[in-house]
């Protein structure tokens, strides 16, 4: 009881963002198109929430009596990806973009990978689709034993490995170093990724070992403030990554939606008084970054389906956030995220609902859960907890 859940459907996006064009974005509507494309969600709890409320989403009709407060989010911050976005759910505003690397990263920051890291050489260095590179190149990683490098869209130095080639631990601190002493300031490079693999020639598949390595958020998140006054927070996969395991009282490993939902159901049995701060990646990481419009709407119907279990566990007390990051429309020719607006249901036993309109910035949801446990602060954004 007392617990506040953000519940965060990585890449749900519900729309592209007024500066979408300067991101190459137009036309993007993550949910929009998914829906559009296969003929209609049918989606009956989020339904019942609200989301149909939102925006128009074929198979998804308007509900006059929602269970939650329903609305949309504006990103103030620069860039589309998870760093950015999850920061400003958390209170902030990034002021300062991130380094992109669209023609791969320049020699002098691949010498100082190769001395620092003891690597013998690498391969790719360049923008590319993570399962494609791997088909191109993971052939000549595996008889050379050199990681293959590469970016994306976003600001992140990926390295991919056979995991039988290099072991888990050894791709750890390759990555380990190259964020603590390859991409020192003036860079900012807003992750550093392992990306293991296995499989033979022809079937190379990624692992679930992926291990994210961020930046320090530049000031103080709801996490912080929260665990100062001695709330606890709980951070559930991607989340501990995301904001470099600060203002984290308790760490739960999760690699799949699936695990997500289990910890959630435990989680709401567990903790009192707690925030508790999920990520559901595989939306984004098994079907935005490779256009699979069908196996991201069974993976939102999916998730559906869990929706009755764990709204059934809450307590009267609690409040659930249910949102978004960046978007990510499998429907378009990229494979990147998409700039757009993120979904926000505000739910609670009992409590009376609203539209919450088009909220000015994602802050709003760490500003409305510090407000939740009445914890002084200086967030951005605007409350919508007594809305």
């Amino acid at each position: 009881m007392n617990n506040f859940f953000i519940i965060v459907l990585d890449g749900v996006g519900v729309g592209e963002l007024p500066d979408a064009n300067l991101y190459g974005d137009t036309g993007s509507n993550t949910l929009g198109n998914i829906a559009n494309s296969i003929n209609g969600l049918t989606l009956p709890n989020l339904q019942k929430l609200g989301l149909g409320n939102i925006i128009p989403i074929k198979g998804l009709s308007e509900n006059h009596n929602p269970l939650a407060s329903f609305g949309k989010m504006n990103e103030l911050s620069k860039g589309k990806d998870s760093t950015t976005g999850h920061w400003e759910l958390s209170g902030l505003f990034v002021d300062t973009d991130f380094d992109y690397f669209p023609n791969g990263f320049s020699k002098n920051i691949m010498d100082k990978f190769l001395e620092l890291t003891g690597c013998k050489g690498f391969l790719g260095n360049k923008a590319a689709s993570g399962t494609e590179i791997i088909k191109e190149l993971g052939d000549e990683h595996v008889k050379t034993g050199f990681p293959i490098i590469y970016t994306s869209a976003d600001s992140v130095f990926q390295i991919a490995v056979h995991q039988e080639i290099i072991p888990l631990e050894k791709l750890y601190e390759i990555c380990y170093k190259t964020r603590n002493e390859v991409l020192v300031n003036p860079l900012k490079v807003g992750r550093v990724i392992a990306r293991p693999f296995l499989g033979e020639s022809g079937s190379y598949e990624r692992t679930v070992y992926r291990k994210d390595y961020s930046l320090d958020p530049p000031s103080q998140t709801v996490l912080d403030l929260l665990r100062k006054n001695k709330i606890n927070t709980v951070a559930i996969g991607k989340i501990n990554d995301l904001f470099n395991y600060r203002g984290i009282s308790v760490q739960v490993k999760s690699k799949s939606n699936r695990e997500g939902f289990e910890q959630l159901i435990r989680a709401s049995n567990e903790y009192q008084n707690s925030l508790i701060f999920i990520n559901l990646v595989d939306f984004d990481v098994y079907f935005g970054h490779r256009n699979d419009v069908n196996g991201f709407a069974k993976a939102l119907k999916e998730f559906d389906d869990f929706l009755p279990e764990f709204l059934e566990k809450l307590h009267p007390t609690d409040r659930t956030i249910f949102t978004a990051d960046h978007g990510n429309d499998p429907t378009t020719p990229s494979t990147d995220h998409s700039r757009e607006y993120v979904p926000v249901l505000y739910f609670g036993k009992n409590k009376s609902v609203k539209n919450l309109g088009i909220r000015n910035t994602f802050s709003d949801v760490g500003k409305t859960a510090a407000d939740y446990f009445k914890i002084k602060n200086d967030l951005r954004g605007t409350s919508f907890l007594n809305e």
